[in-house]
């Protein structure tokens, strides 16, 4: 008689700015807890607090993410993404990144000649009565001249 058993890990959740900045400092390179503490509240332009980062790194080291240095005498615990660590990290930016998409879609032109996206500004033309936005003016430039051909 043969027994499986299946051990579901709970995932990581990113539940707030703080979280999501924590482990983009951690893509970057090694951080001490404190230097997380002092750079999320540096980007977010309030104080983070201790016991907002710590029990975060615990979770994170529980499920494999990142791993916490041995510190010699009177050096500080450094943290560093595993290999998985940086997966889950890539995760997470691809996730927002989607997010983000989504939220700007709708503010985003398309140029009438090149067909890159153009989120502010852009050269906006009116030719033959009909109103055209371009990404910059050599574009408008181009458009107008392969119409006169």
């Amino acid at each position: 008689m043969f027994v499986y058993i299946i051990i579901f890990m709970e995932e990581v959740k990113i539940t707030n700015m703080v979280k999501f900045y924590t482990v983009l400092l951690l893509l970057e390179g090694p951080k001490t807890g404190y230097e997380i503490i002092k750079e999320t509240g540096a980007k977010m332009g309030k104080n983070t607090s201790p016991g907002q980062i710590y029990p975060f790194l615990k979770t994170l080291e529980e499920h494999g993410y990142i791993d916490a240095s041995e510190p010699a005498a009177r050096e500080k615990v450094e943290y560093r993404l595993t290999a998985s660590g940086k997966k889950f990290v890539n995760n997470m930016i691809s996730r927002f990144g989607e997010i983000i998409k989504i939220a700007i879609e709708p503010s985003l032109s398309t140029c009438a000649h090149c067909g890159c996206k153009v989120y502010e500004g852009g050269h906006k033309e009116d030719i033959d009565g009909k109103h055209y936005v371009f990404c910059c003016c050599h574009c408008a430039k181009a458009f107008r001249e392969g119409r006169d051909e």
